[in-house]
């Protein structure tokens, strides 16, 4: 039994009113790395009560859970979980925006398509933290197998990355848009990795911007072992 299972397993004898305290405990917070084996049980044990329950605590490991599990219950088709896990894209917490990126991640497990269509419209989205979850959320290893889903990938980067350009200079010391930066400074590289026939092309026309957040977008990816071995 994987560590994931056990942790399901473990999760499913605990009455209601321990998975808190057990999340806590096991969390791994404080420290550099939560304990994302036991958030991905998480995601798959709670019913939507319980993933209710887990975000209203407010507590970052407990809503990184809990957005996880909004990604099956978007794979469910439970009403309102997108716009809900939309909103969590837009949370201040790194650790949050992680788990809503999975979520999403989630959702392509189950439903590959409807994935690419949600991606697709959060990309279209104005905020940059919005249009971050999109990049991060499809930019995938696992998620890019399909040509289909690679050439959205880079489609979704591409479009994105043409957007921050156009972004005054003053919008580029936000907080939220150096997030978007930093996220597409390494999805560019899963991205072509993914179809490097389709995706290197576009990612060297990124070299005709004159422009120096793109520049350190080219740079940053280029230094990825996926990506460096195809240059």
């Amino acid at each position: 039994m994987g560590r994931r299972e056990q942790y399901r397993a473990e999760l499913r004898a605990l009455p209601n009113a321990d998975w808190a305290p057990y999340l806590r405990e096991h969390s791994g917070l404080p420290g550099p790395r939560g304990n994302l084996e036991l958030a991905w049980a998480v995601a798959e044990e709670a019913g939507p009560e319980r993933l209710d329950r887990l975000l209203a605590t407010g507590e970052e490991y407990l809503v990184l859970c809990g957005t996880i599990g909004l990604g099956r219950l978007l794979a469910e088709g439970v009403e309102g979980a997108g716009e809900r896990l939309r909103s969590y894209a837009r949370d201040a917490r790194w650790r949050v925006r992680e788990g809503v990126a999975m979520g999403l991640q989630r959702l392509g497990d189950a439903d590959l398509p409807r994935l690419l269509g949600l991606v697709t419209t959060w990309a279209g989205d104005p905020d940059p933290l919005v249009q971050r979850a999109a990049v991060a959320g499809i930019c995938e290893p696992r998620l890019l197998k399909r040509p289909d889903a690679a050439a959205r990938a880079i489609g979704i980067c591409e479009r994105v990355t043409r957007e921050l350009a156009a972004r005054p200079p003053r919008e580029r010391k936000v907080d939220a848009v150096r997030t978007l930066r930093q996220a597409l400074g390494y999805c560019w590289s899963v991205a072509v990795a993914a179809d490097p026939g389709a995706g290197l092309p576009r990612f060297q026309a990124l070299a005709a911007y004159d422009d120096p957040d793109v520049a350190w977008i080219a740079r940053e990816n280029a230094r990825k072992a996926r990506l460096a071995r195809l240059l």
